[in-house]
């Protein structure tokens, strides 16, 4: 593939991935307009969200693998065509079983299209900068995402109504399917007979999907079947001959840190925007728009580094020393915001955390992603894509349900700080210095060029 034909097929498989992300959060500032629309209970409200980050989070590592197995592109493209189906119903829903159903469908089709675009990415850009550019790319996609959805779905929300928070997925899916048949190489896949694994498949999805529905219900009997069902899967894996997730990924410091920082991290940040918006909307009286609005520094922020400077300082001192002081800074915007008061003023209280957290998610993310592709090569790319995204969400469920569960706004988003700070912790000693990380990445780049 050419240079230029390649930045555009980034450009769209960064589109897709932005429509996938945007559906976790867009949600949430129409929530009370669905509400009152289709008469929800409070408790069954929840099930707008929760429906999609089920089928989501569970089915990740399941579509990355079987990405490998029958080709990337494949599986992005019968993902996108689930997704875009499922948000025209849920646009359509006029009862809540219909809207929920559709939710599950339209998760499952994000998972199946989310979980093989960083490995399509890192097989695209073998190269250490070109992949380093492009994983900034998609860091800032993946991670501002949250902060962009709830800014669209305010306006969507506030100029026309809620059925166009899915509505807007129909031109944006129809348009990124059409450019990715185009764009997109053709990848066979290894084929099903290299890594079939029926049985460890049933168990890593049951105990995904089993262990967000216990988060995000909650309910601690199917968490511990899920735990059951996680063990017996690495025994299995431990023994399959053609396993679904080779155990040796995890043999890599930096991509196991890399995944448990990302998932502690994500736990913080996205508790932080969910109850980071109730506390506009319900302490600040701040409107549907205006809490997308407020948002806005961190997405700018974001944007600007991960765009145009992360890739550099990535190459130049290496991805844990980028890693750690953005992890710094993200705390430190955390535990500002925790001390904001009742009667806050934005300039004072809150911009200055979202600045902070702008700056060392900007920084931050894209290190992490390096990290946690450096042990990938052309045979699992898809699925250290899918372990990538299945840690983000299972992540972000845990950190909504530990932190809306606390009573108080500020002690929610101090615990979020300090979910960051345990992340930084693991960041300083576990994860490998540059050299190290430059003979994974290297030895990552080769495999990865080799197979293309």
């Amino acid at each position: 593939m050419t240079t230029d034909r390649r930045r555009t097929a980034l450009f769209v498989l960064c589109a897709g991935m932005l429509m996938i992300v945007l559906d976790a959060t867009i949600v949430n500032v129409a929530l009370p307009s669905i509400q009152t629309d289709l008469h929800f209970s409070h408790s069954s409200l929840a099930w707008v969200v929760n429906g999609y980050l089920i089928t989501f989070g569970g089915l990740l590592l399941l579509a990355g693998r079987l990405g490998d197995l029958v080709g990337r592109r494949r599986m992005f493209l019968i993902g996108l065509t689930v997704f875009t189906l499922a948000s025209a119903a849920c646009g359509a829903a006029q009862s809540q079983a219909m809207l929920i159903a559709a939710r599950f469908v339209q998760g499952a089709g994000g998972a199946m299209t989310s979980a093989v675009i960083l490995g399509m990415i890192v097989t695209m850009f073998p190269q250490p900068r070109e992949q380093a550019k492009a994983i900034g790319v998609y860091a800032f996609v993946a991670s501002a995402g949250g902060s962009i959805g709830l800014l669209v779905g305010g306006v969507l929300t506030q100029a026309i109504n809620w059925h166009w928070i899915f509505f807007v997925n129909l031109p944006i899916g129809i348009v990124t399917g059409a450019l990715s048949r185009r764009l997109l190489p053709n990848d066979a896949g290894l084929g099903l007979g290299q890594g079939a694994d029926v049985l460890g498949a049933a168990l890593i999805t049951s105990a995904l999907m089993l262990g967000v529905y216990a988060i995000v219900k909650p309910a601690p009997l199917l968490g511990i079947v899920s735990v059951a069902l996680l063990v017996a899967f690495i025994a299995r894996e431990a023994t399959a001959s053609s396993p679904l997730m080779p155990l040796r990924l995890f043999r890599s410091r930096n991509v196991a840190g890399a995944n448990l920082i990302q998932a502690l991290s994500v736990a913080g940040m996205f508790g932080m925007f969910f109850l980071g918006a109730l506390y506009l909307r319900q302490t600040l009286h701040y409107s549907a728009l205006g809490i997308g609005l407020a948002f806005v520094p961190t997405t700018l922020i974001m944007g600007g580094l991960s765009l145009k400077y992360t890739e550099r300082l990535v190459t130049r001192f290496g991805a844990r020393s980028t890693l750690v002081p953005g992890l710094v800074l993200i705390a430190g915007g955390m535990i500002w915001f925790a001390r904001a008061p009742i009667h806050a003023s934005y300039v004072v209280d809150v911009m200055p955390a979202m600045v902070l957290i702008g700056l060392g998610a900007g920084t931050c993310f894209p290190s992490l992603m390096t990290l946690a592709m450096s042990g990938a090569t052309q045979a699992d790319a898809g699925l250290a894509s899918g372990l990538v995204n299945t840690t983000m969400q299972v992540g972000g469920a845990l950190g909504l349900a530990v932190l809306a569960s606390i009573g108080s706004y500020h002690a929610a988003f101090l615990t979020g700080g300090v979910l960051v700070v345990v992340a930084l912790a693991i960041g300083v000693f576990v994860l490998e210095g540059a050299s190290s990380m430059r003979s994974s990445t290297n030895q990552g780049t080769v495999a990865l060029a080799e197979g293309s």
